[in-house]
This record gives C-alpha cells, structure tokens and sequence, in this order.
C-alpha cells in the first residue's frame, strides 16, 4: 500500500476527532442566562474537560489493546462511540448532566479510542520523517475545529441559527448533525489503517545504527521500563504545562474576547448601556474569527512544528515552543482589548498550542522506540487530560467568581498562571535527555 493513504486516512479521522475543540461555539448559547440552558461557566468547563480528561484516559487502554484489536477496529470503534454521543447529546441533552456524560464522557471516549490508530500506524510507515508525519497525522485535529466552528456559528448564516432537527433547538440540532458526520469521517478513515509488513522499510531508508549519534527510537522501551525513567515523567509534566495554556484558551476565547473588547469599546460591563448589546455582538462576531484563526493556526502548527523538529531536534523545538506560549499568555490581557492583537495572539497561541501534538508523540518514539510509540504514548498524552481540567477549570473559577463585575480583569490570574506554567515546561524540557537502558 502506498503509505501516503495512510497519512489521507489520519486526516479524514482527525477532522472529525477536532470536534472536542470547536466546544467554544457552544459556550455563549449555553451560558446565556437568559436563554434555555442557564449554565454557569464553570459547568461549560466541566463539560469540555470532561471529553479532554476522558479522550487521554481512554486512549491509554487504547494504545495497549492496538496490537490485540488491530488498528481498524479501533478506529472504527472509536468512530461509532464519538458519533452515538453527540447524536445522543441532540436528543436527550436538555440538562448539564446529559451533556456532561454524551458530550464529555460518551463523545470522549470515541476520540481516545480513535486518536492513537494514525499517531501509532504512520510512524511505522514514516520511521525517516517522524516529526513530518505526526504532524500530518494530527492536523486535522485543528483544521477540523475550524470546519465545526465556523459552520455552526457564521457560515450561510451559522447552524446554530437555522437548523432545526426532530424538533430539536439550534443547539442540540448542531449536536445531531456533526454526531452523524463524525462517525462517517471516522469509519471512511479507518479503511486504510494498517501497519505495514513486518521489516518493511521505506524506498533508500537506512537505519542509523543503534549506537550513532543520530539514532532516535531505535532502543524500544516498553511501558513499564518507560515509567521507571525519570524521563517520562520530565516529558509528562512538559506536556502538562504547555497544553494548559491552549487548553484554557479554547475554553475561553469566546467568553474573554468578548468581556475585553467590550470593555474596550465601553469602559464597562454594564448591561444597562443602550449600546452593550450591539457591542457585545460586535466583540463575539471578533472573537468567533480569533477562534476560527487559533483553530487554523493549530493545524499548520503541528505540521509546521513537526517539520521544524526533523531539523533542529524534538528537544529544542519544544523548548521554543514552550518559551514563545509562556510570553504570550502572559501579554494575552493587553492583547485581547484590540481587534487586531487579539487575533494575533488566538494565532500564536493555537500554532504553539498545535506543535504539542506533533512533537510529544514523535519525542516519545525518539526516547521510547518507534515500535512501541503506540502504547507509550498514551501514558504521556495523559498530561493533556490533566491539563484539560487544570486549564479551563482555572479560567472558569476565575471568571464565575467575578460574575457582574465591571471589568474583565479576573482573566489576568489565570493567563499569568499559564504563562508561567510553560515557562517552567521550557526549562525542565531542557533538562531531559534520551534515557539509556
């Protein structure tokens, strides 16, 4: 088989395993106080990190039953679960509870189940462009965010304004649709995930042997010899760190550019001004494109990072990585009083954000074996779903304890609290070195 199909394949899944990220669409509606479902922004957190924390536990079990159940299978299942719970979540998801468990847990679990197939298959076809391919391999995750994002909220008028299904209001009708497409992409996807013949290696590629400077994943670990090294855990809380950021900003985009540049354009948060509701559509019509940006941003950074690591090395790169995020969180206040900055920063931030994805999964291999990358990494990706709830739960506290306030300036703690956080995650990252047996 042409491995390409593989990397098409990984594509067509993880455009619909982006769904998790276009969650933001969803916020404003939900927590519209005076709409039908009234949730508080903590509970709208909760949601989203329920799907985050479940989707990298799963995925665990995922990655040590691949090699039993076969790469296909999984993804297919993985596919069928995510589809069920966002079809599920249309029609009986009138509560938080509903929502919490159809959404974050049912819909979840499909994507851990599913997200590890393309990571664990192409870097077995791709042992020579290993930062390349989980880079590919992984950006439809973003570019899908964008798709989900933008159809619900603005093109043709957005879904979330005129679909109607089975009765159903915009929201849960939005629900049903994606439920259906999602588990179509998956299934068509996991067609062409196989592993290649055993000692199969790409046309003029030769190992560098076990002993060179230049060999990466030649010495395969498995999970257990992983977890006694002092490197995984370095790796782990790296990951930690600097996902919470991006995390945090999916979460809020919505919620906080509106807040700033209405405050901006106002000098308050007064909903008695005659002029707060238009501006408030203004400032979400601006934040809705900073997430459509950030989401875009996110899957050429995980190409883009990917590449970029095949170059300089997976250890420098998130080094660079790290850094450029933690400055950026820790300006992104500033920048999000101003239409322009805070597009930028969405930009930065969801690129920076997207190379995670592409330079964990290859640093694992590069530490812990090619051959093995499949269940290891699970057990570093479990990082995310710490920082899954780490993220935007620290944001959402924020902003529920400010509620009425005047200004936007209960966001300062939590950006300052990211900033800093992958800063940390850029000094230990340079700390780490390939473990020896």
């Amino acid at each position: 088989m042409n491995r390409w199909f593989v990397v098409i394949g990984a594509i067509l899944i993880q455009l619909a395993l982006g769904a998790i990220y276009a969650w933001s669409v969803f916020t404003p509606e939900l927590t519209n106080l005076d709409g039908a479902y009234k949730f508080s922004a903590g509970q709208a957190a909760w949601i989203f990190s329920a799907g985050l924390f479940v989707f990298a536990l799963v995925m665990i079990w995922a990655g040590r039953k691949l090699a039993s159940l076969g790469p296909r299978k999984l993804a297919m299942a993985g596919g069928i679960i995510l589809g069920s719970g966002y079809v599920l979540a249309g029609i009986f998801g009138s509560s938080f509870i509903s929502q919490l468990v159809f959404i974050g847990i049912v819909g979840g679990a499909g994507i851990g189940l599913a997200y590890v197939v393309p990571i664990a298959v192409g870097v077995k076809w791709f042992p020579d462009k290993k930062g390349m391919l989980t880079g590919l391999a992984v950006a439809g995750f973003g570019f899908g965010a964008t798709i989900w994002v933008k159809w619900a909220g603005s093109w043709g008028g957005g879904l979330l304004n005129n679909l109607q299904l089975l009765g159903l209001d915009g929201v849960r009708s939005v629900f049903v649709l994606y439920g259906i497409i999602f588990a179509v992409m998956v299934l068509l996807g996991s067609l062409v995930m196989k592993d290649p013949p055993k000692g199969w290696l790409p046309e003029g590629y030769t190992p560098p042997a076990a002993n060179s400077a230049k060999a990466t994943g030649q010495v395969n670990f498995d999970s257990h010899e992983m977890l006694r090294t002092p490197q995984f855990y370095m790796l782990f809380m790296t990951f930690v760190f600097s996902a919470l950021a991006g995390l945090m900003v999916i979460y809020c985009i919505n919620l906080f550019g509106i807040d700033a540049l209405t405050f901006s354009r106002l000098g308050s948060l007064d909903p008695g001004n005659p002029e707060f509701k238009t501006t408030v559509e203004w400032a979400s019509a601006v934040a809705g494109t900073a997430m459509a940006v950030y989401a875009i941003l996110n899957g050429l950074g995980r190409i883009i990072w990917g590449v970029i690591s095949d170059k300089i090395g997976r250890k420098l790169s998130i080094f660079l990585m790290c850094l450029l995020q933690g400055i950026i969180m820790l300006l992104l206040f500033k920048m999000g009083a101003h239409t322009t900055t805070l597009v930028v920063a969405a930009a930065i931030i969801g690129f920076n954000f997207g190379g995670n994805f592409a330079l964990f999964p290859a640093a694992t291999a590069d530490f812990f074996g090619n051959s093995t990358v499949g269940k290891n990494y699970g057990y570093v990706f479990f990082s995310y779903g710490i920082a899954g709830i780490a993220g935007p739960k620290i944001a959402g506290l924020f902003k529920d304890a400010a509620q009425g306030a005047a200004t936007p300036a209960a966001w300062i703690t939590p950006f300052i609290i990211a900033g800093v956080a992958c800063i940390a995650g850029a000094v230990l990252i340079l700390l780490a070195k390939p473990p020896k047996r």
